[in-house]
């Protein structure tokens, strides 16, 4: 049998590593295809790589080719999937010299995302960049070393945008973040984005929010500034932070269905799913897909190499002959903005509201350890209550060090779908140097069982 992977990162090259360890190369053939040059790898480190505080690109490399060659995995890089033909069970492959055609028996669809691209950026732009995939990071890296640059454009400020704000900051260069929003990082509470505008200020970026993008300006196909409807601003490099869509177009010209967010819709197995039931012998993970929050029900289209990596060995462990299910995911992100910490699990207000949810918030102001021990600094933690039950809907966090990773007690708590009365009496670790008496995860989830 033949199982062919489009796809080299986390998810594809998860599913076939767990395929693999459950069946040798006599009982399964092994192809995976990979349009860039890499496998494998952190694109979440890219914004620490641009700012010169990891090294890339190999230091972002999990596993390279040579390792799963070594596995027992063929795996190309620099051959593009152009096609795929599910009635004669063949993909067809393009290479920088060739094109040829592969069969096979089982599909693993692990395309990942593509960076959103508005009409006013597109074409062949000298010095705009999306920041997706390594080679993305390597060109980044190419031009500010090449060209010097001056100032900068983040346009849009959710992770990536701030994160590569302070990468360009930390190169010496003026910075604009560009944020459609009223507030940056929209995925917070508008009271909890307030807390990173400041800090992003602080940094040293200007930051303006509330404004939109009408087009880019160039010379001689070059970036020059970004207009707006506030005006123009001069840009020798542009970063687009826009976020990103499920990179699908493959499969939606395979007359592969796609889910109610542009994704490709999946079984708790993560075999591909239409309105007629399963697509024989077709699986998908990672960032082309669309996951379950198991906070509002609702289908939600989250690119997170976690996740990525999860669905990824979902599938491969079913291919394997095994039995795995992927559950869905409560919306957990976390971030670090130079001292500044951020967090978030399941849904905010905004969403909350959005699922049907009455609801009840409580914010609270602490500190990291005890208030007269050395290093103890303020955090601010927001708790979202369903208001009938107490169940925990969410938690967000903005501090400093020591914050954010306090976000996993919550999300396990979502998980598990707690209330917050309940967890008023969670037993966390205690001592001057790690918490104060009253902890700001309990502390958070009494004044919302207060608040009910």
């Amino acid at each position: 049998m033949r199982l062919i992977v489009i796809g080299g990162d986390a998810a594809g090259m998860s599913a076939a590593s767990q395929a693999r360890k459950r069946r040798g190369p006599g009982e399964l053939e092994i192809l995976a295809f990979e349009r860039g040059d890499f496998t494998s790898y952190s694109a979440c480190g890219i914004p620490y790589w641009v700012g010169g505080m990891v090294d890339g690109p190999d230091a972002l490399i999990a596993r390279d080719p040579a390792a799963f060659q070594d596995s027992g995995i063929d795996v190309r890089t620099g051959h593009e999937v152009t096609g795929i033909d599910l009635a004669a069970r063949r993909v067809t492959v393009r290479t920088a010299d060739r094109e040829f055609t592969e069969g096979f028996d089982e599909l693993v669809y692990a395309a990942g995302a593509v960076p959103t691209r508005p009409s006013w950026a597109a074409g062949d732009i000298a010095g705009v960049f999306g920041v997706q995939t390594l080679g993305d990071g390597a060109a980044v890296q190419e031009w500010l070393e090449r060209t010097r640059p001056r100032t900068a454009v983040v346009i849009g400020a959710g992770y990536i945008g701030v994160e590569m704000a302070e990468a360009l900051v930390r190169r010496d260069l003026k910075v604009t973040l560009v944020e459609q929003s009223p507030q940056p990082m929209s995925t917070i509470d508008p009271d909890m984005g307030a807390l990173v505008a400041k800090s992003v200020e602080n940094l040293g970026v200007e930051l303006r929010t509330g404004v939109t993008v009408k087009a880019l300006e160039t010379e001689k196909d070059q970036i020059r500034a970004v207009l707006t409807d506030a005006g123009t601003i001069p840009a020798d490099v542009v970063i687009l932070g826009l976020g990103v869509r499920p990179n699908t177009k493959l499969a939606e010209a395979a007359g592969i269905p796609l889910g109610v967010t542009g994704g490709l819709a999946t079984d708790l197995r993560q075999r591909v799913i239409g309105p007629r039931g399963t697509v024989e012998g077709v699986w998908a993970a990672g960032d082309c897909t669309q996951v379950l929050n198991r906070v509002s029900g609702r289908q939600v289209h989250v690119p997170l190499g976690t996740h990525a990596n999860k669905q990824g060995r979902v599938a491969g462990i079913n291919l394997g002959g095994g039995y795995a299910t992927f559950p869905g995911i409560v919306g957990t992100g976390i971030t670090k903005i130079c001292d500044l910490e951020v967090a978030r699990t399941g849904l905010s207000s905004k969403e909350a509201e959005a699922a049907g949810f009455r609801y009840v918030t409580a914010t609270v102001e602490s500190t990291n350890r005890a208030g007269y021990m050395p290093g103890a600094v303020p955090m601010t933690v927001k708790v979202i209550a369903e208001k009938d039950s107490g169940l925990l809907l969410g938690a967000q966090i903005v501090g400093k060090a020591e914050a954010a990773k306090r976000i996993d007690a919550f999300a396990v708590a979502v998980w598990n779908r707690m209330t917050v009365t309940e967890m008023t009496a969670l037993d966390l670790g205690y001592a001057p140097p790690y918490a104060p008496v009253w902890d700001p995860v309990l502390i958070a989830a009494r004044k919302a069982d207060e608040a009910l």
